[in-house]
């Protein structure tokens, strides 16, 4: 359950009066009508897995898909030859998938892992996409 929705734009997020740009979350049709071919087959792979493991709100906007339980705890960004899959840890993970340097911020470490289409959603990634779900609050 989000702790506020912003009245203006109907966005959900994790405190009250939280700073955004408040324009409205796009369908997902809006959204994927214009993106690369490759963007909807890897989000539709991230959320067949996500239904596994519980129930994710689903945030389309201007730059890409925001994944949230309470908060954001995945995005999807498109990128010409691939989606950009980043997500937030308690814990740094050192591994040849993940793409960009690790950044921690206030005890959390934020990683990306590049996904050129649904097959390379493989049980490491998914193993790390389950564990910033059941880290992110309820």
């Amino acid at each position: 359950m989000p702790a506020w929705t912003c009245p203006d734009c109907g966005r959900q997020f994790g405190k009250a009066r939280q700073s955004h740009e408040c324009t409205p979350a796009m369908s997902l049709e809006e959204y994927f009508s214009t993106g690369p071919p490759h963007d909807r087959p890897v989000f539709e792979e991230v959320m067949r897995h996500l239904r596994t493991v519980g129930p994710v709100h689903v945030e389309p906007v201007s730059v890409g898909i925001f994944l949230k339980r309470s908060r954001t705890f995945a995005e999807l960004r498109p990128m010409r030859r691939w989606v950009a899959l980043s997500f937030s840890l308690p814990r740094k993970v050192e591994h040849a998938r993940i793409t960009r340097k690790v950044v921690g911020y206030r005890g959390r470490f934020f990683h990306v892992v590049n996904l050129r289409g649904p097959d390379e959603l493989d049980d490491e990634v998914r193993g790390w996409l389950t564990e910033a779900y059941l880290d992110s609050p309820a």
